[in-house]
């Protein structure tokens, strides 16, 4: 069983990045994808981005494109998000999950399509 740890999170100022880290013990990702969510108070968990298990492909919200990049680490046993410009909109509480079936070339924007999810890391973002 994988067991996936998020870290990275905290309190910072409009305009502000942030680095994310989603980190696996028990078992690697191997030849897994990996996807980042986030859920905000009073809201449905939603889709951020996503990235392949080779790193070939990444995938991104709308609402993070151009501000948002995804990468495995060199040993690819962590998945790094890197947020930039942060705006209080990315408020939330920032989970990573594994994709459910293996080697897959797209990525799915969809939560149940992942599972084995960490207890996510809380970004805050002040004006």
């Amino acid at each position: 069983q994988v067991q996936l740890v998020e870290s990275g999170g905290g309190s910072v100022q409009a305009g502000d990045s942030v680095r994310l880290s989603c980190a696996a013990s028990g078992r690697t990702f191997s030849r897994y994808g990996v996807g980042w969510f986030r859920q905000a108070p009073g809201k449905e968990r939603e889709f951020v981005a996503a990235i392949t298990w080779t790193g070939g492909n990444t995938y991104y919200a709308d609402s993070v494109k151009g501000r948002a990049i995804i990468s495995w680490d060199n040993a690819q046993t962590t998945v790094i998000l890197d947020m930039m410009a942060l705006k209080p909109d990315d408020t939330a509480v920032y989970y990573c999950a594994v994709d459910k079936f293996v080697m897959r070339r797209v990525m799915s924007s969809r939560a149940h399509e992942y599972h084995y999810w960490g207890q996510g890391t809380q970004v805050t973002v002040s004006s």
